[in-house]
């Protein structure tokens, strides 16, 4: 029998888990840096659209070309992340969104800006963004192995930093900066993404997953979107956020209406709405690794999938802007523990061979559902008034959540993780045999 560690020597080993790799570090503060700008630009780039043109349909061409890559290049993107060297591709992705930036910037400060530029930026940085964030997907267990407790906990971090730097200090600060001058939140996006491409130059070297036989890229791209639809874990695990894009973009699609018209607050009011939502989101992620521990990582995911739908049902009857708010904070802490279980499980399990197409054909999902949504949304608030597209978010939510339970059950991710374990990749070593 293997004896049993002492006190000491637990302590030691549950210290040294906690601790990440030094390159977890660089790369949880480029993600950071990384989506302060981005929220930056997510609150300035509209403004600018709004200071060039009044027509809501040319507006509404600036919002849909920032989902046209996932929509477009989604899985084929993925593909190509599994061909390419990972960090080069994040570090080369963010240095080109740098230089990107200064055009606009240009064009701000000679007075030549328009919204057929400002639709290319979005949709040229909505590519980007498709490539860094399949590559860090894909490049996250590769730096910190593929023990599942590492990984919530890695993912809960970087969730966690990127909510409060997009969703909390970036807005504001973008519509502050726009204040000072067109150009310069646009400038001060293009310094973050080159910071970012320094930090994620500097990340350590890590095997590349051994190479496959010659396959034509379109192949490869079905491949791994196979991969998604034959795994009935895989596939529970993006029809989540797919069905919950379509529920949550019906709720977004009506939110301001619906809080100036049944809530009767104004824009500071609605402002407070969402943070309540983002403060949920960040409790959320913090919580999310006890969630997997105390209840098994399926069990966990069914109940918080049930909290989003029973928060937005109440959102759906809420009397007064305290009771919305409490509902919203209450969902937003659902998804920001999903946010973290699913991606940090699907790194688990999934070949590093195969993971930048299967992370990149479960965002492409979810994606594609988001228009329905707002679709939906739209249509129910007319036809039926402005609690009706709540109330039938609420219901696809329940409806997903049961029909996806078995799907990602205690018992079918235990299995996963088993059948895992035996053909980890070299990538998957201990980090600290790493190189730098």
């Amino acid at each position: 029998m293997t004896p049993e560690p002492t006190k000491d020597e637990a302590d030691e080993a549950t210290k040294d888990e906690a601790i990440p790799p030094a390159g977890f570090a660089r790369l949880w503060t480029a993600q950071t840096v990384s989506s302060l700008g981005d929220g930056v630009t997510h609150a300035a780039l509209p403004l600018l659209a709004v200071t060039l043109t009044r027509d809501p349909m040319a507006l509404a061409v600036v919002t849909a070309a920032g989902t046209l890559p996932w929509l477009l290049f989604g899985v084929l993107g993925g593909a190509l992340v599994d061909r390419w060297d990972r960090r080069r591709t994040m570090w080369v992705t963010d240095a080109a969104r740098a230089v990107l930036l200064v055009v606009p910037a240009a064009a701000a400060a000679l007075g030549v800006l328009s919204v057929p530029l400002l639709a290319a930026v979005a949709f040229l940085l909505a590519l980007g963004g498709l490539f860094f964030d399949t590559s860090a997907t894909a490049y996250l267990p590769d730096l910190l192995g593929r023990d599942p407790a590492r990984l919530e906990r890695a993912n809960a971090r970087l969730r966690g930093a990127q909510t409060a730097a997009s969703g909390f200090a970036g807005p504001p600060a973008g519509s502050a900066l726009l204040a000072l001058g067109r150009p310069v939140p646009l400038l001060a996006d293009a310094a973050s993404f080159a910071l970012s491409a320094l930090l994620v130059r500097s990340l350590p070297a890590v095997p590349r997953p051994a190479a496959s036989a010659p396959e034509s890229l379109l192949r490869q791209a079905r491949a791994g979107a196979s991969h998604v639809f034959t795994d009935r874990l895989l596939l529970g695990l993006a029809l989540r956020p797919a069905v919950g894009n379509i529920a949550f973009l019906a709720v977004e699609t009506v939110l301001a209406l619906f809080a100036r018209e049944r809530l009767g607050v104004g824009a500071f009011g609605f402002g407070l709405l969402l943070t309540a939502e983002a403060t949920g989101g960040l409790l959320g992620a913090g919580v999310a690794s006890f969630l997997s521990r105390r209840l098994g990582t399926g069990t966990a995911l069914t109940c918080t999938a049930t909290i989003e739908g029973l928060a937005i049902l109440g959102l759906a009857s809420a009397p007064n802007p305290y009771a919305a708010g409490l509902a919203l904070a209450v969902c937003g802490a659902g998804m920001g523990a999903t946010m973290v279980l699913g991606p940090s499980l699907r790194q688990a399990i999934v070949p590093a061979h195969l993971m930048g197409r299967v992370a990149s054909t479960s965002r492409m999902l979810a994606m594609c559902a988001a228009p329905s949504g707002a679709f939906l949304g739209g249509w129910l608030a007319t036809a039926y008034g402005l609690r009706a597209p709540l109330y039938a978010a609420a219901g696809l939510l329940l409806a997903m959540t049961a029909v996806t339970a078995t799907m990602t059950s205690n018992r079918r991710v235990e299995a996963a993780l088993r059948n895992a374990r035996p053909h980890t990749d070299p990538a998957s070593q201990d980090p600290a045999t790493v190189a730098v």
